[in-house]
C-alpha cells in the first residue's frame, strides 16, 4: 500500500483528536494548579509557573503542593494534558539506556525537539570474529564538538542464519563486550527467544512483530518487559491495526517500522514517515503516536555488483533524510566516519533549542599553569566562540586565564550591539570570578570586536584594558608582541 492508498484509507487523519500544542495555553494549566502562589516552585506565582510548563521549561513535579493527595486528580489531568504526541520509549537499562520518541511537536520551530535520533550499527550472527571488532569501533567513535560528545548509541544484532543457538551465542558475545542497548532483529520468535535468554535483563528493542507473528512477539515483549517494533512495510492501515491489537494485548512500549525503501521507493518512505508524525502531532492519532524506526541499511540489500563507496554514500543520505523526516531511531551498516559524522552533526543541530543559542557556563577558566603575571582574557559564553578561543589558547600551550561573561549565549559582536555584553557585566564578572586574588596585575585583554567598551570597562572596573585581536587565532602573536604584566 503506497502513499495514495494510505491517503484513501484515511490514515492521514487520525481516529482520535486532542488539542495540539499551540492550542494549549497557560490558562489551561493554571486552572488545574493549586493557585496558592506559594513560590515553592521558584516562580512568583502559579500563572508564571503555568507559562513555563506550557513551554516545557519546567516539569509539573516542580510544584510541591500538586504532589499532595488532595491534588491527585488535578495532577493526573495535567499529566494527560501535557503528555507528548509521540510516546517516549526507553531501550536498555542503566546509564547507557536510550530514550526514543517523546516528541511534542511536528516542526522544530514550534518547540525544542527531545530525545535525539538514536543511531544503531548492525552486527549479524554470521560475522564470527568481526562482531567484536565492529562493537569496538562503535564504542570508540567519538567526536568532540562545541563541548558535546557525538557518538553512536546502540548495537543491532541481526539473525541472518535463522539459527536460535547461533543467535544466542552472538548476543552473549555482544553483551559481554558492551553495555550499549541492543536491538534484537529476527522475524522468528524462536530466534528472538534464544537471544533474550542471553540478555534477559537488558531490555532490548525487539524487531519485529508482523501480521504473521504478532502474538508470539507480544508474549516475548511482555515476558521480558521489552519494547517491541511493529512492522508493516508501506501499509499504514495494517500498521495501525497491529498497534491497536498489541495495545489491547497489553504491550505498551511500541516502535513503528513503516518500511525503508531505497531508490525508487524513497518517496513512499518519506511520505509514510511524514504522515505518521503528522497524524500523531497534528491530529492526535494515538495509534500512530509512537517512535519511528528507519533502516537506511536496506541500501545494502540486493546490492550485488554495486561499488562499496556508492552504497556507503547512499546509506548516508538516506539516513540524513530520515533524521530530518522524523525518524527516532536508525539502523545503519557502514562504520565509515565520513558517512556517520555528518549525520551525527546534523542530528546535533536539529536537536538544539531553536529558542536560544548554545551556551557554556560563565565563569573563570584556567589554561595551563598560570601565575600572578599571566594574562587575563575575556570572551562571551556563546559555545562556538568559547570553544574556538579555548582551542586556540590550548593549541598555543599558553598559561592564561579566560573570563567567560554571560551574554545569554550570544557572540561578541552581536552581544556588544545588543547590549548583552556591557561594561557593567564585565566589571561584575571580574569582581565575582575571584581573578583579582589570582594575579598581581590589573590588565584585561578584550576581543577586538568589543573595542568600543574599553573606556567604560576601565572606568567601572579599575582595570587597564588592552584591545586584543579580532580573531582568536592571533592571540599567541598578540601576547608575544604586546603582553607585559607591568
Amino acid at each position: 500500500m503506497g502513499f495514495h492508498e494510505n491517503l484513501k484509507a484515511g490514515i492521514f487523519m487520525g481516529e482520535k483528536s486532542k488539542p495540539g500544542l499551540k492550542e494549549l495555553s497557560p490558562i489551561d494549566v493554571y486552572k488545574l494548579l493549586p493557585k496558592i502562589n506559594c513560590k515553592e516552585c521558584g516562580f512568583e506565582n502559579c500563572m508564571a509557573f503555568a507559562a513555563k510548563v506550557v513551554n516545557r521549561e519546567v516539569a509539573i513535579e516542580k510544584c510541591p503542593p500538586l504532589l499532595k493527595k488532595e491534588y491527585e486528580n488535578a495532577y493526573k489531568q495535567l499529566k494527560e494534558l501535557l503528555k507528548p504526541a509521540v510516546k517516549e520509549v526507553v531501550v536498555g537499562v542503566g546509564d547507557t539506556a536510550v530514550k526514543v520518541g517523546g516528541k511534542l511537536v511536528m516542526y522544530r520551530h514550534e518547540l525544542t525537539y527531545t530525545n535525539p535520533t538514536a543511531i544503531a550499527v548492525d552486527v549479524t550472527d554470521e560475522m564470527a570474529d568481526e562482531v567484536l571488532e565492529r562493537v569496538r569501533r562503535v564504542e570508540s567513535l567519538r567526536y568532540e564538538h562545541i563541548g558535546q560528545t557525538l557518538k553512536l548509541n546502540m548495537i543491532a544484532v541481526r539473525s541472518t542464519s535463522n539459527d536460535p543457538e547461533r543467535f544466542k551465542a552472538t548476543v552473549k558475545k555482544v553483551t559481554g563486550a558492551t553495555k550499549l542497548p541492543l536491538i534484537l532483529c529476527s522475524l522468528n520468535p524462536d530466534v528472538l527467544a534464544a537471544g533474550l535468554m542471553a540478555a534477559p535483563n537488558s531490555r532490548p528493542l525487539l524487531y519485529a512483530a508482523t501480521k504473521d507473528n504478532w502474538r508470539e512477539m507480544a508474549e516475548l515483549a511482555l515476558m521480558y518487559k521489552c519494547p517491541l517494533t511493529v512492522s508493516a512495510p508501506n501499509n499504514l492501515k495494517l500498521l495501525k491495526s497491529l498497534v491497536k491489537t498489541l495495545l489491547e494485548y497489553g504491550v505498551e512500549d511500541l516502535v513503528l517500522d513503516p518500511g525503508t525503501f531505497p531508490d525508487e521507493g524513497l518517496a513512499d518512505t518519506i511520505n509514510n514517515f511524514t504522515m505518521i508524525r503528522r497524524s500523531a502531532c497534528k491530529h492526535g492519532d494515538e495509534l500512530l503516536g509512537f517512535p519511528i524506526l528507519g533502516i537506511p541499511m536496506t541500501v545494502w540489500m540486493n546490492s550485488a555488483g554495486a561499488a562499496r563507496e556508492l552504497l556507503v554514500w547512499k546509506e548516508a543520505y538516506h539516513a540524513a533524510m530520515l533524521i530530518v523526516r522524523y525518524a527516532d531511531l536508525l539502523i545503519m551498516h557502514s562504520l565509515d566516519g565520513w558517512a556517520l559524522l555528518p549525520n551525527m552533526m546534523l542530528r546535533l543541530n536539529i536537536y538544539t533549542d531553536p529558542r536560544k543559542p548554545v551556551a557554556v557556563e560563565p565563569g573563570l577558566r584556567v589554561f595551563g599553569s598560570p601565575d600572578g603575571n599571566s594574562p587575563v582574557m575575556l570572551t562571551t559564553n556563546f559555545a562556538l566562540t568559547y570553544y574556538t578561543v579555548s582551542s586556540d589558547i590550548e593549541s598555543a600551550k599558553l598559561n592564561a586565564y579566560l573570563l567567560v561573561v554571560d551574554t545569554e549565549g550570544i557572540a561578541v559582536d552581536s552581544a556588544v550591539a545588543g547590549r548583552k555584553l556591557t561594561a557593567e557585566k564585565v566589571a561584575e564578572a571580574i569582581k565575582t570570578s575571584g581573578i583579582e586574588s589570582k594575579v598581581k596585575h590589573r590588565k584585561l585583554i578584550i576581543p577586538g570586536k568589543a573595542a568600543r567598551l574599553s573606556g567604560e570597562i576601565e572606568e567601572l572596573s579599575g582595570w587597564q584594558v588592552l584591545v586584543g585581536p579580532r580573531d582568536s587565532s592571533d592571540i599567541p602573536k598578540f601576547l608575544q608582541e604586546k603582553w607585559s604584566p607591568s
